[in-house]
């Protein structure tokens, strides 16, 4: 075999690592990639968007087709005016078109939810994996990242076996909920670590735990009509969500339960209560139980939105240092709201990153 001559190769840090290969981490690699900006991503698990398999009971909703204005109106307070530049630099229809382009053929919903045609969440995700793939985007699948450390001339960071120099880094690592994916908390750790503040991790978009005679009855049934309301102290509505509700032998589930448990996570349990309809019948909680965070379907809480900035998702205390998706404190109803916010903050670090590459501001 013929010796590689590597006496004039020059060691090169990476112009971006990014740590994390779910949702926000591949949409970061395929927007790199599409800037020819060279990339590394680091994966915990053995594959990529292994919770992106999940969402939507497998099936995926990828986006809500709707309007900037009416999808940050539904985010609401306090999240909407964080997420706004982003979002509207990466709107739902900027999506669309992109999963479009990558050969899926897409279904939407008469509210706007937007699906793979086939069903199967796996087909966006091979679609992603399929377009790094061919734009030679190197992964580094079971190796989980263990640390990042800040250098004059950019970052280190390092694996268990092995380190990589940086320029730039993207942390996409995800919440808490669903730890068998690979959402374990490792990002909030390295943002801590590195002087970020991190908002209590709660759980968001998930069912309430209620002993009923009337729930118990009906466990299994779904109901599509339902609606919940979330009252106040004073018994004064003050958010309400209609959609499907179902019964569970725990409790209550489903998208009018789910979006108003994230509201009153989002703005606090005490002297809040909730009005469940569904069947022609209304079940009153005056304690709200939610499930456990690992059930979660998101997670409220994460480096704090004040540490980042929301044009460029660049770290206020670390220059180079990116952070998108639910590792930040930012969340969204269901409905494919999530990961329209995974994109958006996404493509906004990855833009950022080339800015900074080109005006040579990256060390």
């Amino acid at each position: 075999m013929k010796e590689r001559n590597t006496q004039n190769l020059k060691h090169e840090p990476v112009p971006l690592a990014i740590v994390g290969g779910g949702a926000a981490g591949m949409f970061a690699a395929a927007v790199a990639a599409e800037r020819k900006i060279g990339c590394l991503v680091f994966e915990r698990k053995v594959r990529l968007g292994a919770k992106m398999l999940m969402t939507a009971n497998g099936r995926c909703n990828f986006t809500k087709d709707i309007s900037p204005e009416t999808f940050l109106r539904d985010l609401g307070d306090p999240v909407a005016e964080w997420a706004a530049p982003a979002l509207r630099n990466c709107p739902p229809q900027s999506i669309v078109r992109g999963v479009r382009s990558l050969g899926v053929k897409l279904r939407r919903m008469p509210d706007g939810r937007m699906f793979p045609d086939s069903g199967q969440a796996a087909t966006v995700v091979h679609a992603f994996g399929d377009l790094l793939r061919d734009e030679g985007v190197p992964l580094c699948v079971n190796c989980p990242v263990t640390g990042i450390q800040p250098m004059k001339n950019g970052f280190i960071v390092a694996t268990e076996r092995f380190t990589v120099w940086a320029k730039n880094v993207l942390v996409a690592t995800g919440g808490l909920s669903f730890p068998k994916t690979g959402s374990v908390g490792d990002g909030q750790d390295f943002a801590r670590r590195l002087g970020h503040r991190i908002e209590p991790c709660r759980a968001g978009l998930t069912g309430l735990e209620v002993r009923d005679r009337a729930v118990a009855a009906q466990a299994g049934a779904r109901f599509d009509d339902g609606e919940a309301r979330v009252l106040d102290a004073t018994g004064r509505t003050v958010f309400t969500s209609a959609g499907e509700v179902d019964c569970e032998a725990w409790g209550l589930s489903g998208a009018a339960v789910y979006n108003c448990q994230r509201w009153v996570a989002r703005h606090g349990y005490a002297g809040m209560s909730m009005e469940v309809s569904f069947g022609g019948q209304s079940v009153m909680l005056r304690q709200l139980l939610p499930r456990p965070l690992k059930e979660a379907i998101v997670t409220v809480g994460g480096v704090s939105r004040e540490d980042v900035d929301p044009a460029t998702m660049m770290s206020r205390k670390v220059p180079g240092l990116y952070f998108a998706g639910e590792v930040l404190d930012v969340d969204g109803p269901t409905g494919g709201y999530n990961l329209t916010l995974a994109f958006a903050t996404a493509r906004a670090a990855v833009v950022s990153v080339q800015s900074r590459l080109r005006d040579g501001g990256a060390w």
